[in-house]
């Protein structure tokens, strides 16, 4: 037979909430801690305030660890995760980046259209993102009064610890079809890298020699959009960590393609993530109206395998003139 309703237990009679568990637990320990400490020591702990909140202490310091010390959430983010607040905050930096350290010399980027979305199409520069956060920027600060281009990030970079948070909210977006149509169809324009792993992959030997370009994807992605795409040569970014030669069997064990060995990794560590202060030179190049071609030109393949490897002739071609122009790596 069930008790009546005011002989039922309260919730909190019935049994005690987690929270007091957790405070109570600490404060326990704290006691423990102090009961071996000295007794001077002892003495000035156990004069402290006594009202520490330590349930909302540790719920702080779980807090902290959860998001690696990055700043709150502004909750103005995108459906891709990017924070407005978190690139105005980025901006100083990298426009330090582009002016003093890597001297960023721009070309051709007045003939861009400001006006819709576009496919901007580069050679890969090495396994971190610089080169696509740099494009974004250089873009953003050209035609402010447009949506900041999305760059393209590789799959196994993206779901590295702490990675994914971070570049998502600058912008960086992981590397697929669907996503690009996604952007472009909703007026952003993307930094496309088509080259893949095997661009970012490549010994300081094959520097600037393009590779081929994944299944015409680009292309056909830009007719069915019916955006225009614009080839852009990055040189300078291939330097900020010259890779010397590749460690795969020890990767495996991280998860990665492979560990790169650089002059500052990992021989300094985590400086050895730091870039080096190559100068750059960045060359956009005439655009491809792809929205000229007729949406069934998406599908035939003789096409888009042409168009594909013309853009990247016109990117090599681009790379070949900045690289006879260029005196030095860091001068």
């Amino acid at each position: 037979m069930s008790r009546p309703p005011e002989l039922e237990p309260r919730e909190s009679e019935a049994e005690p909430r987690e929270a007091d568990v957790l405070t109570e637990a600490l404060g326990e320990l704290r006691r423990a801690i102090l009961a071996r400490l000295p007794g001077g020591a002892a003495a000035r702990a156990a004069a402290e305030d006594a009202s520490i909140d330590w349930f909302a202490l540790f719920d702080e310091l779980r807090h902290r660890l959860n998001s690696f010390g990055m700043d709150e959430r502004t909750g103005e983010v995108d459906e891709f995760g990017m924070d407005e607040l978190a690139v105005r905050r980025a901006e100083p930096l990298l426009e330090f980046l582009r002016r003093r350290y890597w001297r960023v010399e721009v070309t051709g980027l007045e003939e861009v259209s400001s006006t819709g979305p576009v496919l901007f199409v580069a050679n890969r520069s090495g396994l971190l993102p610089w080169d696509g956060l740099m494009l974004s920027h250089l873009v953003a600060a050209a035609h402010p009064e447009g949506a900041r281009p999305r760059f393209l990030v590789a799959d196994w970079l993206i779901t590295l610890p702490f990675v994914q948070p971070f570049l998502a909210r600058l912008g960086g977006v992981r590397a697929c079809r669907e996503n690009a149509e996604r952007l472009l169809g909703s007026g952003h324009s993307v930094v496309a890298f088509p080259e893949g792993a095997k661009g970012a992959a490549k010994v300081f030997r094959e520097r600037y020699r393009l590779q081929r370009f994944g299944r015409g994807g680009v292309v056909s992605l830009a007719i069915e959009a019916g955006v225009p795409v614009v080839p852009v040569a990055v040189v300078g970014a291939e330097e900020v960590h010259p890779i010397l030669f590749k460690l795969e069997s020890v990767a495996r064990g991280f998860g990665l393609p492979f560990l790169p060995v650089t002059p500052t990794f990992p021989m300094l560590g985590p400086l050895g993530a730091v870039p080096l202060p190559s100068r750059w030179s960045v060359r956009f190049g005439a655009p491809l109206d792809a929205g000229a071609f007729d949406h069934d030109a998406a599908r035939d393949e003789l096409l888009i395998s042409r168009l594909t490897e013309e853009i990247r002739q016109q990117i090599q071609a681009m790379l070949d003139v900045e690289l006879r122009a260029r005196e030095s790596v860091f001068a």
